[in-house]
């Protein structure tokens, strides 16, 4: 068994014992956001499959309105008109237009638009005041090429994305299963929300963080309730939680006489490294048990937390075979001091904003609290602040930070 590896060191473990999942299904376009591509994705049509118009005016031949203005306009013989999805019946010919409307087919024989404001009807003829130009028409297959690939195996569907997939002639899109990751809360003292607390104990709050970060990352959590301060009750628990790709324990994984996760995967599981030099989230434990990956994250909230982002969200990532990164890291002027661990990597909770006169082009400004018990500075921060060992940071300097999401 590994102990105290770096946070590079047990990042590479995690990802070194981590598989994409095989498992390909087939969903609606309607069911699709959030997902991620099993395959690569090709257009099935051209769009626009034929010339079409940009804007509402006229279609008209480019050489018949050279030199129009509202000093000089040039007259042409109106013939008809061209919807979209009721095309022009017929050939415009020389000294004639047509009117169109955006996305409606160009009409054959003609090579240029005028829009209507630049345009007035007289009768059976139009008056354009500009000349009419291609420059506001759509060449076929601008958007998509028949056969062209447009999404990629390991893209995560985005409402554009989706969009795009339906644009593109797909009515489902085969996308990876979800990975179903099982939690279980440890501990005497660990009560449901809803309940009388105790004295003495604890809302179970881990249980409803990770899981809606597990969510988060892609994959479908697994409420496996609580277990007291048994070994024998932890096993039986993970022996009946059914069909799983991970399992997650909060909780149990110190040097205590009641951390029972760890007490457990001693006897019976393969323990693949313990400790972290991190703060917060030092002593978590990576495991397989049952045939199951297993990571046991620490009891505090926020060390929780702090670890299954670092750790479990890339895990997740290489199961679904995404191909965007599980987190960015940006550079941002530090307002405020931000305390070392020594020879640990500090991970410091912060408010981190834009502000594109700072280096780094944003700011970060610490929680009211760096308490890993302190769940709420979780609530109200948005990013990490990295101190890497044997430093500190003072305020002024410019720091590495890890958003945890959207940068306002």
């Amino acid at each position: 068994m590994r102990t105290s590896l770096t946070v590079e060191e047990a990042l590479a473990t995690v990802l070194e014992h981590t598989r994409p999942l095989p498992d390909v299904e087939e969903v609606p376009l309607e069911e699709a956001l959030g997902r991620v591509l099993a395959r690569d994705l090709e257009a099935l049509a051209d769009h626009p499959d034929v010339d079409n118009t940009a804007v509402d005016g006229y279609a008209a031949r480019a050489a018949d309105t050279a030199g129009a203005s509202p000093e000089n306009p040039v007259r042409l013989r109106w013939i008809g008109e061209s919807p979209a999805g009721r095309p022009f019946q017929g050939r415009l010919g020389p000294g004639e237009a047509v009117s169109v409307y955006t996305g409606a087919p160009l009409p054959e024989g003609a090579d240029a638009v005028v829009a209507v404001e630049d345009t007035e009807r007289d009768g059976e003829y139009v008056l354009l005041y500009k000349p009419a130009s291609p420059k506001d028409i759509r060449p076929k297959a601008q958007d998509l090429q028949q056969g062209r690939v447009y999404l990629k195996r390991g893209d995560r569907l985005t409402p554009g994305r989706v969009g795009l997939a339906a644009g593109m002639g797909h009515r489902t899109l085969p996308v990876v299963r979800r990975p179903r990751v099982g939690v279980l809360s440890t501990g005497d003292e660990v009560v449901e929300p809803g309940t009388p607390l105790p004295p003495g104990g604890v809302y179970n709050s881990n249980a409803y963080s990770v899981a809606a970060l597990v969510r988060e990352a892609g994959g479908d959590p697994v409420l496996l309730g609580k277990a007291s301060d048994r070994v024998e009750a932890v096993r039986e628990q993970l022996a009946a939680a059914g069909d799983l790709d991970l399992v997650l324990t909060t909780g149990g994984v110190s040097m205590g006489d009641y951390d029972i996760v760890r007490h457990l995967l001693e006897r019976e599981g393969k323990i693949h490294f313990w400790k972290i030099l991190q703060r917060p989230g030092g002593p978590p434990i990576f495991a397989e048990f049952l045939g199951r990956p297993f990571f046991g994250l620490p009891g505090n909230p926020v060390s929780a937390m702090v670890t299954f982002f670092l750790y479990g969200r890339p895990m997740l990532f290489k199961m679904l075979g995404r191909s965007d990164p599980p987190y960015r890291r940006v550079r941002a002027l530090a307002e405020d001091f931000f305390k070392g661990a020594g020879k640990k990597t500090a991970f410091r909770r912060a408010v981190l904003r834009y502000d594109p006169e700072a280096p780094g082009g944003h700011r970060a400004a610490s929680v009211d609290s760096q308490s890993s018990g302190v769940l709420r500075s979780m609530a109200f921060g948005n990013a990490l602040v990295v101190v890497p060992p044997h430093t500190h940071v003072e305020a002024g300097e410019v720091v590495e930070v890890i958003p945890f999401g959207e940068v306002v």
